[in-house]
């Protein structure tokens, strides 16, 4: 059991470095596992299971991050609309934080929809 539960963990570690890294090397150096390793992971159903759910929580988390600065961005672009004066690219920054939290909270229920869907069918 307890071997389980250390590969789980492991798979989880790399799942995350994996979402953070741009290459399987680089995810290979951050997790302490060789690419091999990853490669064989990549292709077994109970990994691709853990990276997903590695990948809700990762995007949640974001979405959370984002959130906490929505307000900064919307109040941003509510100074330079009543004052005229900006700069680009605080108009761009904010409008960048506002279109991704929009698009992550999309996924978000998408996500949320899908698996209501599944769970209707496994039931039946």
């Amino acid at each position: 059991m307890a071997t389980r539960n250390k590969r789980l963990h492991k798979q989880e570690t790399v799942a995350l470095a994996l979402l953070e890294s741009p290459t399987v090397a680089e995810a290979s150096r951050r997790s302490g596992v060789s690419e091999k390793t990853i490669y064989v992971w990549l292709k077994e159903p109970e990994f691709q299971e853990i990276f997903r759910e590695v990948k809700r929580c990762f995007i949640s988390l974001t979405l959370s991050r984002l959130e906490g600065i929505t307000g900064e961005a919307i109040e941003t672009l509510r100074e330079i609309m009543l004052t005229g004066e900006g700069e680009s690219p605080r108009v761009s920054a904010s409008k960048a934080i506002l279109e991704t939290v929009l698009k992550l909270y999309e996924y978000e229920q998408l996500e949320e929809r899908i698996a209501k869907l599944e769970e209707r069918v496994n039931e039946t």
